[in-house]
């Protein structure tokens, strides 16, 4: 039997993936420090990110904001995010995130320290991958406390090469890609 990934909504995935990165990053905190470890987490998750935006693209059939904006719904599947959609434009899509179940689930879990690392952070790099030219600003995020997260995206002139910036925590450098 094989499961379909795919069709596996994202919020399953980041549960699963979190009672096993969990006990391992902490087992990394203990052996090399809490920073080092972190770092090396949020390293890996943003290719990963960088690398599923790029796939997300490919299955879509288009690189552009329209497709991007109508790939969300395996993020959003079963009230995962409660969004408020504010623009939606062929050059920007701009919505707030006003219920975060993925926070939700990470505090459930005890996990509430590395939900950005395993969840938000890789918000900038999907973009990336889905499109250079894809811009993501953000300045706070549900997992950091706010209470909500506001999501800007953007499309360079030309489609390329924009960097992804999105908020990270104070513990946590943005990094390229996110």
């Amino acid at each position: 039997m094989t499961m379909d990934i795919d069709n596996m909504s994202v919020l399953d995935r980041r549960r699963i993936e979190a009672l096993v990165l969990t006990p391992m990053i902490r087992a990394f905190e203990k052996e090399i420090g809490r920073e080092k470890a972190h770092a090396i987490a949020r390293r890996v998750i943003v290719g990963i990110a960088e690398e599923q935006g790029k796939n997300l693209s490919k299955r879509l059939g288009g690189d552009d904001l329209s497709s991007f904006s109508k790939g969300k719904d395996p993020w959003t599947r079963g009230g995962a995010l409660e969004i408020e959609t504010l623009e939606e434009s062929s050059e920007r899509v701009s919505f707030n995130v006003t219920r975060c179940r993925y926070a939700e689930m990470y505090r459930e879990i005890g996990a509430e320290d590395l939900g950005y690392i395993l969840s938000c952070g890789r918000d900038g790099a999907l973009s990336k991958g889905f499109n250079p030219g894809l811009t993501l600003t953000r300045t706070q995020t549900i997992m950091e406390g706010a209470g909500h997260c506001d999501f800007r995206y953007s499309v360079a002139g030309d489609g390329a090469g924009a960097p992804s910036t999105a908020s990270a925590p104070a513990s946590a450098p943005v990094s390229e890609g996110g």
